[in-house]
């Protein structure tokens, strides 16, 4: 077991439980649902024992994040762009309808058990993990730390926001660029919306290519905000407008971009994908159909 961050509890004014004193203490821990899972796959710690939900925090208590690694998970047989890798770090490209991780067999972490090299760092993790979330149906780039340090030194980069992610998007209609900032979940949340391109469609009367930049990192925040100005994102099934949604064509947004900073020298480091050829593919059929039909 590798204690990845240790939490001392100060004064506790009001009696709360574990599982609600943890939420968002960690960069693993950013909901309430998010603690459970933890929990039950033993990553979190209190007091030197496994933590659980009832229990009641006092002042001076010890909290854990640690990482249990004691099985090696069996491989799951999915060949994954590789982007970018280095010895305490790599950087790939996670297709649609695969999950990060969790307590499945198909999950991105399973996938790179055998596709990434092992990091030659006294404090290596025995296989990579991710350390940072993208939605099953978004496609695009994700961190993979190899080591302890890395592992630490990300999670507290996305907590203090200092991670630059951007996206491509396919939506419905024609939006303006603009920010917004509408809540999320009642959380201040907040995106930059720019319009790259549209064409004309004979189901949505236009569709449009566009970037998007999110300075926070709600749930679904980009697909909820989207909805907000009306142009929801092509493909999505959960918040899509019913009857325009383009099924069996996968959720049309992608990370494309991160810039961070090295978690060990510090320096700037960018890396990004084209977008999508399917998105490409989608824009000119829908300018296809809608010029072979305009008459």
């Amino acid at each position: 077991m590798i204690v990845v961050k240790t939490h001392t509890v100060p004064e506790v004014k009001v009696p709360i439980r574990l599982v609600d004193y943890c939420i968002g203490l960690f960069a693993q821990t950013p909901t309430k649902n998010a603690v459970k899972k933890a929990m039950k796959r033993g990553e979190l710690m209190y007091n030197s024992i496994l933590a659980t939900s009832g229990a009641w925090v006092k002042e001076n208590d010890e909290i854990q994040l640690v990482d249990p690694q004691s099985k090696l998970p069996k491989p799951f047989p999915l060949t994954i762009d590789i982007i970018h890798e280095e010895d305490v770090f790599a950087v790939v490209f996670k297709p649609s309808g695969l999950v990060i991780s969790g307590n499945q067999y198909r999950t991105l972490e399973n996938a790179l058990i055998d596709q990434l090299k092992k990091s030659e760092a006294p404090d290596a993790l025995r296989w990579g993990r991710p350390v940072h979330r993208l939605d099953s149906a978004t496609s695009g780039l994700v961190i993979i730390a190899k080591t302890l340090e890395a592992h630490r030194n990300f999670g507290e980069l996305f907590s203090s926001r200092q991670i630059k992610k951007q996206y491509h998007a396919i939506v419905q209609g024609t939006p303006k660029s603009q920010l917004i900032s509408t809540d999320v979940d009642s959380k201040s949340a907040e995106s930059t919306l720019s319009l790259i391109s549209s064409v004309p469609s004979l189901r949505n009367e236009f569709v449009s290519l566009v970037l998007l930049e999110p300075s926070t990192g709600r749930t679904h925040q980009l697909r909820k905000h989207c909805v907000e100005v009306n142009h929801p994102i092509v493909g999505d099934q959960l918040y899509g407008e019913s009857g325009n949604v383009m099924k069996h064509k996968g959720l049309f947004l992608a990370a494309t971009s991160l810039e961070f900073n090295h978690p060990l020298t510090n320096r700037v480091v960018k890396i990004s994908v084209p977008i999508p050829a399917k998105f490409d593919a989608l824009m000119k059929r829908e300018e296809r159909r809608f010029n072979e039909n305009k008459n």
